[in-house]
């Protein structure tokens, strides 16, 4: 079992359900699932069309889990996209997978990153969903820093059973996400 799994069940439900007020421990908000998506820009692949192939490869490498194609739905003119053409990559990880992916997230790839502050909080949805994106590939340290032709940024999404934001902003605190401090506006 994981390390964060193991907090989530004997620590963090505890914490939460006393915050909340939840009758009931299957009211606690939970992770579902975690998504990452590269779409690449038209440029890129009218350049060279072996970029979807690493994207692949990156997002394979770095979840452990085989990366899925994503297909153009439309064709777009201006953009020089047709219908079907490979435009991206994208992963969903659930279970055990998932909370390694956090685990290294929060605790590898996170301290990586150049001028870390904190993720932003801006990031929720309305409905208990975070979701954050990463400009570079090559903080993972699964990525070979020689091998990589463009730096490729990808969308990480944080699905939660929250119903709220600020539920889900408990849950993703209590499991060690960093958020930034809010700023206060000076008046």
């Amino acid at each position: 079992m994981s390390i964060l799994k193991e907090i989530y069940k004997k620590e963090v439900v505890s914490s939460l359900k006393e915050r909340f007020n939840y009758k009931n421990v299957m009211q606690v908000p939970r992770l579902q699932k975690i998504s990452l998506n590269m779409a690449l820009s038209h440029e890129k692949i009218n350049k060279d069309r072996k970029i979807v192939d690493e994207a692949i490869s990156t997002l394979t490498s770095v979840t452990g889990q085989k990366a899925v194609v994503t297909k153009a739905k439309n064709a777009i003119a201006n953009f020089k996209l047709r219908e079907g053409m490979n435009i991206g990559a994208k992963v969903t990880l659930h279970g055990e997978n998932m909370w390694d992916f956090l685990y290294r997230f929060i605790h590898i790839i996170l301290p990586r990153v150049r001028d870390f502050r904190g993720v932003p909080q801006r990031g929720f949805d309305g409905k208990g969903n975070y979701s954050m994106g990463i400009k570079e590939q090559t903080v993972f340290p699964e990525i070979e820093i020689d091998k990589v032709t463009q730096t490729l940024g990808m969308d990480i999404i944080f699905v939660t059973s929250a119903k709220t934001d600020e539920e889900g902003k408990a849950l993703l605190e209590a499991l060690g996400m960093p958020f930034r401090k809010q700023q206060e506006i000076k008046q």
